[in-house]
């Protein structure tokens, strides 16, 4: 099994890699301009990672707070970020439950491929840590002001499908009882090679799935992404 603590506290580098392959048709930038754009606003963002969504923001947004709980990846986002210019973007460790922000303060809190790691984290606990953050979201936001969850759908399925019961379940929960509306988006992952797509992905999603690539000779690699909103009066 997958020690996602691990990777995330540890191996921020070799994460790094691999996403940067994902989504190489731009499609859930799309999806995420269409939904909420995000120019001149003020955005948090929960589970920050190494940068992805926060780089994305950064020149649109008017300022951005990025939180993880990992330092080794946020320096990878801070180094991105400083490289960039973007003055305006604030790194900062800090759970997802206790974000170090004045309420009512944001327009859009983002939070990508962080709340449902809850759900294998805490299998017992995960609605009340998931309801915690949500609760968290909330606080910060303006009247009117929007969330946003972004979670993985599936890896290497040719449909969407939530990877565990627990993921579904979760899912469920945003929709019925949170009021969220969910967009699919196709964002598969494309490497310079099969080797390259063995050798990036092998580490996060286990063995079998990086001998399939290179047994089939693949360099693509299917990824279903799922983006829930919901504006909040």
């Amino acid at each position: 099994m997958t020690d996602f603590h691990h990777i995330y506290a540890e191996e921020a580098a070799a994460y790094d890699a691999m996403v940067a392959c994902e989504d190489y048709q731009g499609n859930l930038w799309t999806t995420l301009h269409a939904l909420c754009p995000l120019d001149g606003l003020n955005v948090v963002e929960m589970g920050a990672g190494t940068g992805r969504i926060t780089l994305y923001a950064a020149p649109l947004v008017d300022r951005i707070m990025a939180f993880d709980l990992s330092p080794k990846m946020l320096a990878i986002a801070q180094e991105k970020l400083r490289a960039g210019g973007f003055d305006h973007a604030l790194t900062v460790v800090a759970d997802n439950a206790a974000l170090p922000v004045k309420a009512r303060t944001a327009d859009v809190v983002i939070a990508g491929w962080s709340l449902g790691h809850s759900c294998g984290w805490f299998p017992g606990e995960w609605r009340d840590v998931v309801g915690a953050a949500l609760s968290e979201m909330e606080r910060v936001l303006k009247p009117g002001g929007s969330v946003i969850i972004i979670e993985t759908l599936g890896t290497g399925t040719s449909a969407p499908q939530p990877p565990t019961e627990n993921l579904a379940a979760f899912y469920r929960l945003l929709e019925s009882v949170y009021g969220f509306r969910r967009s699919v988006v196709p964002t598969d992952y494309r490497f310079e090679s099969p080797e390259a797509a063995a050798e990036r992905t092998r580490f996060f999603f286990g063995s079998e799935l990086a001998d399939r690539l290179l047994k089939d000779k693949r360099t693509i690699l299917p990824e279903w992404t799922g983006v829930w909103h919901k504006q909040i009066p």
